[in-house]
C-alpha cells in the first residue's frame, strides 16, 4: 500500500481565524489512511486553537519569524522541506506566499497558494506593490486557489495568473454544529436576553478592515431613526483587536454602552449565533467570510456590506440584505428593515439557511480540495492511497 503523501500547511499565524478554521474542518475530514498534514506557523502556533484538530499525528512548527521579509528564514525552510519531503506545500495568503521560493529549491512536487481575502493595509486588492509581489512569486507556484470568482478574476487580471492555473473552491460551514434553534437561546455570560430584547451581532477581528466602526455607528443611527429600537436593540461584539478602544469612546460619547456587550473572543461561536436575532458583517473587504456562512447555517437574517465575495454568499432581498461599504445610514436602516418586518427576515433566514445546506456543506469543501490535491499529485507521478471502500471492493 502507498504511503499517505505529506501535506504541508503554510500560514502566518495559526490560531482564530476564518483562514484557520477552514484548515482544522479540511484535516479533520480528509480521510486518515489517504492524507497526512503538518501545519507550518511563519510566526506562532495558539495550542489552545490547534486543540480542534481532532488527528493526534498533526506536528506542528512554529518558526517566529520577526518582522519583515521571509528571506531571512529560506534556509530554516528549506532544510524544514528537505527533510520532511512534504509532497504539498499550500501556503495561503499573501503573508505566506513567500514560502512557495524554498519550497521550489527543496524540489516539492507540487505547490499550491490560496488567496482567501485581502490584506488588511489593501482592503481594494489595488496596492501595485502586492501586486508586484504575487508576480514576483508566480512562477515558484503551480496551482492557485481562489475563494471566490472576485479573487479568481484579480489573479487572472491583475497578477497574470492563467485562469487554467485557478481552482475557485468556496469554504465550507458544518451545518450540523451551525443550525438554528426554534426559539433563540441565551448566550453564556451575556448581560442581554431578555424576551423584549433584540440582539444584534457582529463577530471578527476589530481592525479597519472589517469596520467594526461603520457597525458602531449604524447601531447609534438605527436607535435615533426608531424610538421601538432605542427600547429593543442591543449589539453583542465577538472578538477583539485595535480598534476596540474607539469603539468602547464611541459608544460611551453616544451614551448608549449599557446597550453593548463586548464579549472579547470566545470558542462558541454556534452558540453564540444561536441566541442572535440578526447578524451584521460591515467589512470595508472580504474574500468569502466564514461568519456570513456560519450565520447563513444558523438561520439568521444577514445584513452585509457589498464587497469581494459577499455577493457570491448572499442575494440582496432574497437571502440576506446587502448594503454599500462604509455607510452607516444604509446599514442602519437595512438592519431596521429586519427588525421591523419579521416575517421578511425569517423568509431570508430559511432561504440562507437552504443556500448553506445545498452549496456551501463542508462535505463539497473537503471534495474539492482531495480532488484538486489528488489531480495535482498525479500530474507529477505520485500515487495517492486508493479510499479504503475501494480498497474493501477490490477483496
Amino acid at each position: 500500500m502507498t504511503s499517505a503523501p505529506l501535506i504541508a500547511h503554510i500560514v502566518y499565524r495559526f490560531g482564530i481565524g476564518g483562514l484557520e478554521n477552514g484548515i482544522v474542518n479540511l484535516v479533520n475530514r480528509m480521510p486518515r489512511e489517504r492524507w497526512r498534514h503538518v501545519i507550518i506557523a511563519l510566526t506562532e502556533v495558539s495550542h489552545e486553537f490547534a486543540e480542534r484538530i481532532e488527528r493526534a499525528d498533526v506536528r506542528y512548527i512554529e518558526l517566529g519569524k520577526r518582522p519583515g521579509h521571509l528571506v531571512r528564514d529560506y534556509p530554516r525552510l528549506y532544510r524544514l522541506f528537505r527533510q520532511m519531503q512534504p509532497a504539498i506545500v499550500h501556503t495561503r495568503n499573501l503573508a505566506a506566499l513567500e514560502a512557495a521560493a524554498p519550497a521550489w529549491a527543496a524540489q516539492v512536487p507540487v505547490r499550491i497558494h490560496g488567496e482567501h481575502g485581502w490584506d488588511a493595509n489593501d482592503p481594494d486588492g489595488k496596492r501595485w506593490r502586492y501586486r508586484g509581489v504575487r508576480r514576483l512569486y508566480r512562477p515558484f507556484v503551480q496551482r492557485y486557489v481562489a475563494l471566490s470568482r472576485h479573487i479568481a478574476d484579480y489573479l487572472e487580471r491583475g497578477v497574470g495568473v492563467g485562469r487554467e492555473r485557478i481552482s475557485q473552491m468556496y469554504n465550507g460551514v458544518d451545518t450540523t454544529r451551525f443550525s438554528p434553534t426554534e426559539s433563540r437561546a441565551p448566550i453564556a455570560g451575556a448581560p442581554f436576553g431578555a424576551a423584549d430584547e433584540w440582539l444584534v451581532g457582529w463577530v471578527g477581528r476589530m481592525d479597519p478592515v472589517k469596520d467594526a466602526l461603520n457597525l458602531a455607528r449604524a447601531f447609534v443611527r438605527a436607535r435615533e431613526l426608531s424610538p421601538a429600537a432605542a427600547k429593543r436593540m442591543r449589539l453583542v461584539l465577538v472578538g477583539d483587536g485595535p480598534q476596540r478602544a474607539a469603539l468602547a469612546s464611541l459608544f460611551e460619547e453616544r451614551r448608549v454602552s449599557e446597550h453593548v456587550w463586548f464579549a472579547g473572543e470566545r470558542h462558541d461561536i454556534a452558540e453564540v449565533m444561536r441566541g442572535l436575532d440578526c447578524f451584521v458583517l460591515p467589512s470595508r473587504a472580504e474574500g468569502v467570510s466564514n461568519t456570513i456562512l456560519e450565520a447563513m447555517a444558523s438561520r439568521l437574517p444577514i445584513v452585509a456590506t457589498r464587497v469581494g465575495g459577499n455577493a457570491e454568499l448572499l442575494e440582496s432581498g432574497m437571502t440576506g440584505l446587502l448594503v454599500p461599504p462604509a455607510d452607516s445610514d444604509a446599514l442602519a436602516r437595512a438592519i431596521l428593515t429586519y427588525f421591523t418586518e419579521r416575517s421578511t427576515a425569517r423568509r431570508h433566514a430559511r432561504a440562507a439557511r437552504h443556500v448553506a445546506e445545498t452549496r456551501f456543506s463542508l462535505e463539497r469543501m473537503v471534495a474539492d480540495y482531495t480532488n484538486l490535491y489528488a489531480n495535482a499529485l498525479a500530474a507529477a507521478g505520485i500515487v495517492v492511497p486508493a479510499p479504503v471502500e475501494a480498497l474493501a471492493s477490490t477483496r
